[in-house]
């Protein structure tokens, strides 16, 4: 039987067995992997068919890999592994999920000031996605100071004009929904925020964004078209977007 699934540290919060089994006609499961070691043992093992990657290992497979796609080496993480006679292809979905949510909620990047919170593995695929998109300016932004990247102080003094905020860090996440990683009270020309996080549908962040008036996304739609980019990498198909479309809608009822 064809073996696929997500490793990752912690999989509590994952909806990916139940949007991939939607999609394919295969089982899909969840393998937290929170140790150094569990991870090291398993990709050595390559005892899978096709496997998704997330937080933290989304660098940590390159390693591990006998060919990794242009567009995912460009951007230094991989989110989607297929095993291909006992060598590994890495594709990395997220940058065309992030896009593929960007134009389905009409969020417009160009010409504009993006502040993107967090600089992990999906900051990368976010960060290459609107660059592609021809902003004004795309800022860093974390909570320790880092070379190129900025404070959430400094942002808040230097970028309160900010138009749009991507949140692609951790922070909000289920089960600690009570956190959010940046008050937004001094950025007066919000016109969107969009936060990674699926669970919960709506953040912190969100709700703060939502009362200042700016357009609000949610992580769902992006995690709905990378799962369905990821099934095509795993099947040798093309599905078309009413696949994505449709499942979106499914669960937005059911979660």
């Amino acid at each position: 039987m064809a073996k696929y699934g997500l490793i990752g540290g912690a999989l509590g919060h994952s909806y990916s067995k139940l949007i991939h089994e939607m999609i394919g006609d295969y089982s899909y499961e969840l393998m937290p992997l929170p140790e150094k070691s569990d991870f090291e043992s398993f990709m050595t093992a390559r005892d899978f068919d096709g496997i998704n990657v997330t937080i933290p290992y989304k660098r940590d497979v390159i390693p591990y890999l006998d060919y990794i796609d242009p567009a995912a080496a460009k951007i230094g993480a991989v989110n989607t592994i297929v095993n291909k006679d006992g060598r590994l292809f890495g594709y990395n979905t997220d940058y065309s999920g992030f896009l593929y949510s960007l134009k389905k909620n009409e969020v417009e990047i160009g010409g504009k000031k993006v502040l993107v919170l967090g600089n992990g593995g999906a900051a990368k695929a976010v960060n290459a996605a609107l660059a592609s998109l021809s902003p004004s300016e795309i800022i860093c932004v974390k909570y320790k100071k880092e070379p190129g990247v900025l404070t959430y102080s400094e942002a808040s003094e230097l970028h309160k004009d900010a138009d749009i905020i991507v949140n692609t860090s951790p922070v909000g996440m289920f089960p600690k929904v009570d956190a959010s990683p940046i008050d937004l009270t001094p950025y007066n020309r919000l016109q969107a925020v969009v936060d990674i996080i699926y669970n919960p549908a709506v953040t912190m962040l969100l709700s703060q964004a939502g009362e200042k008036g700016a357009k609000t996304v949610n992580g769902l739609l992006m995690l709905v078209a990378q799962a369905v980019y990821a099934h095509d990498y795993f099947t040798d198909t093309l599905s078309d977007d009413s696949v994505t479309d449709r499942i979106y809608e499914k669960l937005k009822e059911t979660i």
